[in-house]
């Protein structure tokens, strides 16, 4: 039985739009996946993520290993059943945590060693291991293990971790077992294009189900950023989706949708949103800024999210600045939404043949007469310029 297929539905210069088919039902691409990382999308309901336009939801293998603990989270139900969110789960595979934890790491051919942030034990992570921690969560999209370099890294380091990144993928596919949990490989190799290249290409040999850009967006600049997302994304196979990995601030969507990428997540709208910044088209709002305390507007005008249509800015500004929990959460929602719009419009102007509109009133908004020259760049390479 085929669990998971793909197919793209119209495309736009090389935007696309797609249908992907997971065990938990189809979702539309281009998309934003929030991320729950330890099951929960802080602050949010499932049924808040739903009414706003949420299909997928990421949590992080690492993270749910230490707490609850995978069998624990088997017995009740899997992801879908414990967590309440019966529409697809992608877990990411621990791989992010190798960089981000490197002062608690320990890496070699055989997998990582982690003190946990927790209590400071030891918790190793192999392939294997990462495998079977996903497919007892039981999400519909599993990530292999991947080493994930820092920037700046050396020629050395990234040539050596894109090689182990792929014999990685090639053992967890050995381990892999469960037929309708889909299995996506990372493609590798920093910031330099031939790395970049070689890593792409040696990873869509095992001719997956679908394939991630990963190690971006983790501070180089964005000139460079996006020359490795156009590359990829013309190596990548056409038919097969494409997510980028760790990347959510809206011009940067708005430039790799262009450029045909599938698939996002990041935390930032929910972690902007906890620090009391409302996104909006023409960048963020600072709700803790004293300029907001007798504005009776909503965030945004047209928006439909729940905060918009029901409190003001000077609400919002007062909840933020009095450190409620309120504030937190409403910022989460409208930033949730504002980006699921933001995909939703992509989507429709797909459709219509007119992403290349589409992205340039965007960009007019968003940066008014000095579009910087990597967004530009960008959808030059996508024909939309």
């Amino acid at each position: 039985m085929n669990f998971f297929h793909f197919q793209i539905t119209h495309k736009a210069g090389r935007a696309r739009t797609g249908l992907l088919h997971t065990p938990h039902g189809p979702v539309e691409t281009p998309l934003f996946m929030p991320v729950g990382t330890q099951g929960s999308v802080k602050g949010l309901m499932p049924r808040d993520l739903k009414e706003i336009g949420s299909q997928i939801l990421l949590a992080n293998t690492y993270h749910l290993l230490l707490r609850p603990g995978p069998e624990r989270v088997r017995a009740l139900g899997g992801l879908h059943g414990f967590a309440g969110w019966r529409g697809p789960w992608l877990t990411d595979s621990g791989g992010f945590q190798v960089m981000s934890l490197g002062h608690l790491r320990r890496i070699d051919e055989k997998g990582v060693v982690f003190q946990s942030h927790l209590n400071g034990d030891l918790v190793e992570l192999t392939p294997e291991r990462s495998v079977a921690v996903q497919e007892a969560l039981g999400s519909d999209i599993a990530m292999a293990l991947d080493e994930c370099p820092p920037y700046p890294s050396s020629r050395a380091y990234l040539e050596a971790s894109l090689e182990r990144t792929l014999r990685w993928l090639e053992r967890s596919l050995k381990a892999k077992t469960r037929p309708d949990q889909a299995l996506f490989g990372i493609a590798q190799g920093g910031t330099e294009a031939d790395l970049r290249r070689r890593s792409t290409l040696e990873t869509i040999r095992f001719d997956l189900p679908g394939y991630a850009i990963g190690g971006l967006a983790v501070g180089e600049p964005k000139e460079a950023m996006f020359r490795m997302v156009e590359l990829s994304t013309a190596l990548l196979p056409e038919e097969k989706p494409r997510y980028l990995m760790g990347v959510g601030h809206p011009e940067d969507l708005v430039a790799a949708m262009g450029l045909g990428v599938d698939l996002f997540d990041c935390v930032y709208p929910t972690r902007t949103g906890r620090f009391g910044y409302a996104l909006v088209p023409e960048g963020r709002l600072n709700l803790k800024s004293g300029r907001h305390l007798e504005d009776p507007r909503p965030l945004e005008e047209g928006c439909d999210c729940y905060a918009c249509r029901t409190f003001s800015r000077a609400y919002l500004s007062h909840l933020v600045r009095s450190g409620e929990m309120l504030g937190a959460v409403l910022l989460s929602l409208h930033n949730l939404r504002f980006l699921h719009r933001l995909t939703e419009g992509a989507r429709e102007a797909i459709r219509q043949g007119q992403y290349g509109d589409f992205a340039r009133a965007f960009a007019e908004r968003r940066f008014g007469k000095e579009i910087p020259p990597w967004f530009r760049e960008a959808l030059v390479a996508g024909g939309h310029w």
